[in-house]
């Protein structure tokens, strides 16, 4: 059944012909608009007003109601009046002593889940004392080389009582393996550990750039990692399918969401070929997105994002249940559209950006802290970024009604229009071979940097407003001087001591015959080699030595050129 009736939408339709002839034809003779063409940041084009016609070709089962099929209008039936969104700032830098302290004090001051941060060498598969992880250690995240470190991390932090997200990639299924070692020398029970890994290999090839193996390979690990997690600890969500680098590298938000999309697709079906069902892992994948500038663009990506995924599981996968069709999303602010001059604008950003994930329906959220810009964010900046969202959460009353924007004609054209673009980027993907291939290929990673290269243009001609800094100048403003989170130039050395003391007091035997168990393993496609990697940081391998085991045997990756 459609919304309105056929009469009535020729009755609106009719109305606005008059009101255009009149009206509106008065106003523009005597005034024209600001612009010749107005569209959304990705492109799609705005009219002026919207009006029941517009929607008349949506059925009203693409509305449905929050937590039922097809989840446009939330994720679950009583939404926020049933449960806030987690607040889940992100730390980590250091050593992990240095960062268990960041979580006791935003712990303190309201945060409800914790989120991880890696230095770049742990990201790498590099442990802290290899020549390439000089200079590095602890600098944009904390530092990991064995499970003892994860122990140090969350000292004084039960895991079976808050949710623990975890920002690594290449090595994830390793740092996985630490998390679980540390839970059962803990005595947890592993079906209580909640949480999330972000552990989407295929978007760091096209964005983050963050990678140690091949690609297939790299996937191959993403399979072990789901099907071994799905079992063993069913209430920590094994990837983050990672939207929001893809709009960091300069991806729009259709891109964001249907690249995203595509990837799904394709883990979904490298672990259902590999036996297991997808009502058996479905629900636990998660997804963390950007929420960038346009404030109503964003609010339907992520309302049409819950629509496409819900019709993917159904009718791609043939799932059953209703949490294999559930799309539930952590929301980070956009770092990218922080500015270092009139550096405090950036909490009216955060603010909205955060407004419009909350009216979207985000599960989980991050906001950025002012600082943000200059270097890690300061505990004053944390503060106030969780403030933040208790301010929009508590004091004014948007959580009381489930996605209050629904209905607008806007609202809901647009949605329809984002995911019908999104289909079409699907279908093209499909066409070329899938996810695996456009990856190896550059085909993704030619498309965000075209999509970059057009913002670019648009912030240097002035079409695309930066406030403070392409427009509304203030020439005596500079960047300011912002007191910025200090840089532990001791933490190389400690990482370093501690990795002496591990390798002179393990059994270095055991460890070397386990690397060779793995790497037999990994030889072979149908073994998941999750089992083995978790005896060897019982028994005290460190990260480095067994992502460099495998290194031998699938190689390293080579990008293709990128013009």
């Amino acid at each position: 059944m459609d919304l309105f009736s056929a009469q009535a939408i020729k009755d609106v339709r009719e109305r606005q012909a008059k009101w255009e002839e009149k009206e509106l034809a008065a106003a523009l003779k005597s005034r024209p608009e600001e612009k010749s063409v107005y569209e959304t940041e990705c492109g799609i084009p705005l009219k002026r007003i919207y009006t029941a016609a517009d929607i008349a070709d949506i059925p009203a089962s693409d509305l449905g109601f929050p937590g039922s099929y097809p989840f446009t209008r939330g994720a679950y039936p009583t939404m926020y009046r049933g449960r806030p969104w987690t607040i889940r700032q992100v730390a980590g830098f250091g050593n992990p002593e240095a960062t268990n302290q960041r979580y006791k004090y935003m712990i303190q001051t309201g945060q409800t889940g914790l989120s991880t941060d890696f230095d770049l060498p742990t990201l790498l598969g590099l442990d802290s004392d290899d020549p390439m992880a000089y200079g590095e250690v602890g600098r944009v995240g904390v530092a990991i080389d064995t499970m003892d470190d994860v122990d140090r991390l969350f000292d004084g932090i039960d895991l079976e009582k808050i949710s623990v997200s975890l920002t690594i990639n290449p090595s994830a299924w390793v740092i996985y393996s630490m998390f679980v070692a540390v839970a059962e020398e803990r005595g947890c029970d592993l079906h209580k550990l909640t949480g999330t890994l972000q552990a989407d290999p295929l978007k760091e090839y096209v964005a983050q750039k963050e990678w140690i193996y091949p690609v297939r390979p790299a996937v191959r690990l993403m399979r072990d990692l789901i099907m071994h997690s799905a079992k063993a600890t069913p209430k920590i969500n094994p990837i983050s399918l990672s939207g929001y680098h893809l709009s960091d590298v300069g991806g729009n938000a259709l891109q964001e969401i249907a690249f995203i999309m595509a990837f799904t697709i394709a883990y979904c079906e490298e672990v259902v070929d590999a036996g297991m069902d997808i009502d058996d892992f479905a629900p636990r994948l998660s997804f963390f997105f950007i929420s960038q500038q346009d404030f109503f663009e964003q609010i339907c990506k992520f309302r049409a994002a819950r629509r496409v995924y819900a019709k993917i599981m159904s009718e791609r996968f043939n799932a059953k249940k209703p949490e294999s069709m559930r799309l539930r999303v952590h929301v980070q602010t956009a770092a990218m559209s922080l500015t270092k001059v009139e550096h405090q604008n950036n909490l009216m950003r955060t603010t909205i950006q955060a407004l419009g994930a909350v009216l979207a329906g985000c599960q989980s959220m991050h906001t950025n802290g002012l600082d943000e810009a200059f270097a890690i964010p300061t505990e004053e900046a944390m503060k106030l970024a969780i403030r933040t969202q208790q301010i929009i959460r508590d004091e004014i009353n948007v959580t009381s009604v489930i996605d209050p924007l629904g209905g607008s004609y806007f609202i809901e054209r647009l949605t329809k229009d984002m995911e019908n673009e999104i289909w079409k980027v699907l279908e093209e993907v499909n066409e070329r071979g899938g996810a695996i291939k456009l990856v190896e290929e550059g085909w993704f990673q030619q498309k965000l940097a075209d999509s970059a290269y057009a913002t670019f243009r648009k912030i240097d001609t002035g079409e695309k407003i930066s406030v403070g800094v392409n427009r509304y100048v203030d020439e005596e403003s500079r960047a300011a001087e912002v007191a910025i989170h200090p840089y532990d130039e001791h933490c190389t050395q400690l990482q370093i001591e501690r990795l002496k003391s591990v390798r002179a007091n393990r059994d270095g035997n055991r460890v070397q015959h386990l690397l060779k168990e793995l790497v037999e393993q990994a030889r072979s496609d149908d073994v998941n080699l999750l089992p083995k990697t978790i005896e060897l940081v019982k028994a005290r391998a460190t990260l480095g030595e067994i992502c460099s085991a495998l290194q031998d045997v699938w190689g390293s990756y080579t990008e293709p050129m990128i013009v």
